[in-house]
């Protein structure tokens, strides 16, 4: 069977801004299958932010080439790209600029080819899905923190975008904020929808996200699925993360001399081998 070719693909960019000497993206390469979710991750200033904002053309590489499609994106304009690719910046601030809250919806649609009908179902439908309604005629800057990044988000959904891209979209929310992220990334999942999310949670990515590409210093250090990415400590250290949960306590019940043979890489494993664990030491 013929492997179908990937949604989005990265060829040996690079990348450096106007009036520096120093290159920020280096020979960077990957490329992302339709209805993948792919986390990238690694320490401030790795490259992770500049990089996603050349998926939708915010930013053009300075060398090698971004395929969406199989097409050049340096073809596109970003206003095309914007209606295939949507990117959630992490801070609101950068893309919330209407004077009411419906506005922001409203403007965000105007690059679409929908119908009047259509549009206006839109518009309800996203209001009421993201909890909004009640803020429809408030000005974006009066929310708060969490219906400021609500409001980023719905300002992408509502154009059912391609690609949906999300920079730290769990940083500084509270568990609500949270759960209704998680619940809108399982409903996006169930459409194949292609995901890249950028975060430094690494509890985050061992329960959400397959596939991990760890950067560093402009550079890919590692592109691989996530629990073996995750719990290699060299490359932890390198990208200036921290071992997720379940493998520092791994590494504490071996440290007692307790022996555990079998793969552990969620809470559940975990929780199956300490029943074991016990009920063998009960019976000896």
């Amino acid at each position: 069977m013929t492997e179908k070719p990937p949604i989005l693909s990265v060829l040996h960019v690079w990348y450096k801004y106007p009036n520096t000497h120093e290159n920020v993206l280096k020979d960077i390469t990957f490329s992302v299958q339709k209805g993948e979710i792919v986390g990238l991750m690694g320490s401030n200033g790795a490259g992770k932010t500049t990089l996603i904002k050349m998926f939708n053309g915010l930013l053009r590489p300075t060398r090698g080439s971004i395929f969406y499609k199989g097409n050049d994106i340096n073809t596109e304009s970003t206003a095309s790209l914007s209606k295939e690719i949507g990117l959630v910046f992490q801070n609101p601030n950068h893309q919330l600029f209407s004077n009411t809250v419906e506005d922001e919806i409203k403007f965000s649609l105007k690059s679409t080819d929908i119908n009047k009908e259509e549009y206006n179902k839109i518009i309800q439908s996203i209001l009421t899905d993201f909890d909004l309604n009640q803020y429809k005629t408030r000005s974006p800057l009066n929310l708060s923190g969490g219906e400021m990044k609500k409001l980023s988000v719905a300002s992408i959904i509502c154009r059912d975008p391609e690609i949906l891209i999300f920079d730290e979209p769990t940083i500084g929310q509270d568990y609500k904020n949270n759960q209704f992220f998680l619940k809108l990334l399982e409903k996006e999942k169930k459409k194949k929808k292609t995901i890249i999310i950028v975060t430094h949670d690494v509890e985050f990515a061992m329960e959400h996200l397959p596939r991990i590409i760890l950067m560093q210093k402009g550079e890919i250090l590692a592109d691989g699925p996530t629990r073996l990415v995750l719990k290699n400590k060299a490359l932890i250290k390198k990208g200036s993360l921290i071992l997720p949960q379940i493998y520092s306590f791994k590494e504490s019940l071996e440290q007692m001399g307790i022996k555990i043979t079998k793969e552990i890489h969620s809470p559940n494993d975990m929780i199956q081998f300490i029943q074991e664990f016990l009920k063998t030491r009960g019976n000896s």
